[in-house]
C-alpha cells in the first residue's frame, strides 16, 4: 500500500468552494441531476439532499415524474427545467435491466453534454457514451459488473468475492482499463485516476452501511464536481480524484458524527453535512 496517499482532513479542506462576495448561484456551480425512478424515488431525494447540504449555487432535477414531485417537495428551491450545467450526477436509483424510454433520453443528452459526470448504479454501463471526464461510484458488485461487460470472454470475468478480497488492486485495473476515475466504496474507500494519483480514505463507522448511504455520497461528489469546474477542465481525472476523495472523507466524517456509536439513516448523514464542510473551512482558514 505504499503507493496509496491516505487522504486526510486536510487535504480534503482544500477542495471546499467558500463563496465569496461577488458570487451568485451560477458562479458557485450548477449541478444537474439525472437520478431515481419510479421504483426508487428515494435516491433522488437523497443524492438531491447530499448535494444541497454540501454546497452548491443550484440543482437543476432532470430526472422522471414520480422522483421529481418527492424532490420539489422536499427541496422547493430545486430548478426542474433544463439550463446549464458544470457538472451531473447520474443514475442512483435506476436500473439499466428495465430503462424507461424518457430516462434513457435524459442519461444520454446528459452523457453528451460535455460536462464532467459523477455516474452511479443504474448508468454505470452507459460510462464509454461520456464526452466528457468521468468518475464512477460503484461498490463491489456493480464494480464487478463494470469489468465482466468488457471482459474477452467469460474466464476473464471478475466476481464480487474477487474484487473483496483485493479492492485496492481491482480499483486500479478498473480506472485503467476503462480510462475513468474511480471511487470504490468500502469501509477503506479507494480512489483513483487512470495513469495518476491514488488515494485510500478510511473515514466512517460500518454504520454507513445502511440503505441510501450511497446515494447521499454521490450528492456529495456531485456538488464538489459543480463547484471545482475549473479545476477539472484545468487537471482532469487529477481533479476528479481528489475532489472523489473529499467526498468520501466528507461523507464518513458526516456518518461519524450522526452515529456517536450507534446505527444511522442516510437522511442522519445528510444532516451533519453542513458541519462537516464548516469544520473543514476552518481548518483551511
Amino acid at each position: 500500500m505504499s503507493d496509496w496517499q491516505s487522504w486526510d482532513e486536510r487535504d480534503a479542506a482544500a477542495w471546499i468552494a467558500v463563496p465569496q462576495e461577488s458570487s451568485d448561484k451560477y458562479s458557485r456551480g450548477v449541478l444537474g441531476v439525472v437520478t431515481g425512478s419510479d421504483r426508487y424515488p428515494g435516491a433522488a431525494v437523497l443524492g438531491v439532499e447530499g448535494a444541497s447540504r454540501t454546497g452548491v449555487g443550484m440543482i437543476r432535477y432532470l430526472g422522471a415524474d414520480r422522483p421529481a414531485e418527492q424532490v420539489m417537495r422536499r427541496r422547493p428551491e430545486v430548478v426542474t427545467a433544463p439550463g446549464r450545467v458544470q457538472g451531473w450526477l447520474i443514475g442512483s436509483g435506476m436500473d439499466a435491466a428495465s430503462r424507461p424510454a424518457d430516462d434513457a433520453h435524459r442519461l444520454r443528452s446528459a452523457l453528451r453534454d460535455g460536462t464532467p459526470l459523477v455516474i452511479d448504479a443504474g448508468a454505470l454501463d452507459l460510462v464509454g457514451r461520456a464526452s466528457a471526464p468521468v468518475v464512477v461510484t460503484p461498490h463491489f458488485r456493480e464494480l464487478a459488473t463494470m469489468l465482466a461487460a468488457g471482459a474477452d470472454d467469460d474466464s476473464d470475468a471478475v466476481t464480487a468475492d474477487d474484487i473483496a478480497a483485493d479492492p485496492a488492486a481491482w480499483a486500479v485495473r478498473a480506472a485503467e482499463s476503462l480510462g475513468v476515475t474511480v471511487l470504490l466504496k468500502g469501509h477503506t474507500t479507494y480512489v483513483v485516476a487512470p495513469g495518476g494519483p491514488r488515494y485510500a480514505v478510511t473515514a466512517g463507522p460500518a454504520w454507513l452501511a445502511t440503505a441510501g448511504s450511497g446515494d447521499v455520497l454521490g450528492g456529495v461528489l456531485g456538488a464538489l464536481v459543480a463547484t471545482h469546474a475549473r479545476e477539472i477542465d484545468e487537471d482532469g481525472h487529477a481533479a476528479l480524484a481528489a475532489l472523489a476523495a473529499t467526498a468520501a472523507w466528507i461523507h464518513g466524517r458526516a456518518g461519524e458524527r450522526a452515529s456517536d456509536g450507534g446505527p444511522i439513516v442516510a437522511l442522519d448523514i445528510v444532516g451533519e453535512l453542513p458541519g462537516v464542510v464548516r469544520e473543514l473551512v476552518r481548518a483551511a482558514g
